[in-house]
């Protein structure tokens, strides 16, 4: 009786062969942009750490830090407040507070005038007819038609 024995060697050789070139592309994971968990969590923790960071150079507190930012760790903003307040104790650095917002700007005011009554037709080479008792529109008035059921201005 004859046993035939499997050709190890050859497929062994085969599966090497392909598997260095998966191993190559797979180790530059990395550098396509792929994000592993391990990523994000590092990248989270250095953003808390900046947002804390820049709220004590702000010179706000840890609260309204915190208040303001509710989705990043607590945690993270904490060491970086810590962090930048020992750097600044350490360098003499004072605090730069931001300007208080400027209050919002009056929204512009509409002019409504009363309708005018037509007296003679105007010639188009005059330009437009100008009576000794009316008065110009003022700049970015707008005249509308008037309103039932509404007493005209006094």
């Amino acid at each position: 009786m004859r046993f035939m024995v499997a050709p190890t060697f050859p497929l062994r050789r085969a599966s090497l062969l392909l598997a260095l070139p998966l191993a190559t592309l797979f180790a530059g994971c990395d550098m396509l942009g792929i994000e592993t968990p391990g990523m994000a969590n590092a990248k989270k923790e250095a953003e808390g750490k900046a947002i804390g960071a820049a709220c004590r150079h702000a010179v706000r507190s840890l609260e309204d830090c915190y208040n303001s930012n509710p989705r990043v760790s607590k945690a993270a903003i904490f060491e970086g407040w810590r962090e930048m307040d020992e750097y600044m104790r350490e360098n003499e650095i004072e605090g730069m507070p931001a300007a208080p917002p400027a209050p919002p700007a009056p929204p512009p005011e509409e002019v409504i005038l009363p309708p005018s009554t037509p007296s003679a037709a105007p010639s188009p080479a005059a330009g437009p007819a100008m009576t000794p008792g009316t008065s110009a529109a003022p700049t970015g008035a707008i005249a509308l038609p008037p309103r039932p059921n509404l007493a005209p201005p006094r």
